[in-house]
């Protein structure tokens, strides 16, 4: 694996930001930290890639990961996916029931918007996708939400690798770029995801007052 990631570092670009994030949305384990705030790093003294374009890039990879998951949960059905889960495999995949479980109830729980939400849970993030194919969310509701979760997250990733540039100079190179990123995107994700919940209470308190 370490091999792999020091090959993305050294080959930045609009397609390897597209692949390696289709391979980080789905089973797959990669992080996420190593193509963005790199790629976006990159911007701040290259005319190669733009932010904006890391940015959609990333989130069409994203897209692309999470349609796999969404199309082999919804096709193959709850018993082959944690039948996969229990596996070697699924562990060579760190994936186990325990997880596959949370996220569906986290689905259960949450609705369409588990999937716009879940981006931003790490533990959720990659596996969201399987609830939804498990319990046949409508396609285009299903990217609606996912482009948006994915959007934001990748928009958060962005902003942290661009700010490294500007703010990090000692730090040049991409590989020491993806471990700065790596302390401060779970942190930055988790305050995303509570501004989040303080909005929808605030909208479910007036809803409520309404009636």
């Amino acid at each position: 694996m370490q091999e792999i990631i020091l090959w993305v570092l050294d080959h930045l670009n609009y397609w390897t930001v597209t692949i390696f994030m289709a391979i980080e949305s789905s089973f797959i384990p990669f992080p996420s930290e190593v193509v963005v705030p790199p790629a976006a790093w990159k911007t701040g003294s290259s005319a190669e890639m733009t932010l904006l374009g890391v940015v959609i890039f990333a989130t069409i990879g994203a897209n692309i990961g999470a349609l796999v998951n969404y199309y082999l949960a919804k096709f193959l059905g709850r018993p082959v996916v944690y039948s996969f889960a229990r596996s070697r495999w699924g562990r060579y995949c760190l994936i186990d029931e325990a997880k596959v479980k949370y996220a569906e109830e986290y689905f259960v729980k949450n609705g369409a918007m588990s999937t716009f939400v879940g981006r931003l849970v790490p533990a959720v993030r990659q596996l969201i996708s399987i609830p939804a194919g498990l319990a046949g969310m409508n396609i285009w509701k299903f990217l609606f939400y996912t482009t948006l979760g994915a959007g934001t997250w990748n928009i958060v990733l962005a902003g942290i690798g661009y700010a490294i540039y500007k703010m990090f100079p000692a730090i040049d190179t991409p590989q020491k770029v993806a471990d700065k990123a790596a302390e401060y995107s779970h942190v930055i994700g988790y305050a995303i995801l509570a501004i989040v919940a303080i909005v929808g209470i605030y909208f479910v308190v007036k809803h409520l007052k309404k009636k």
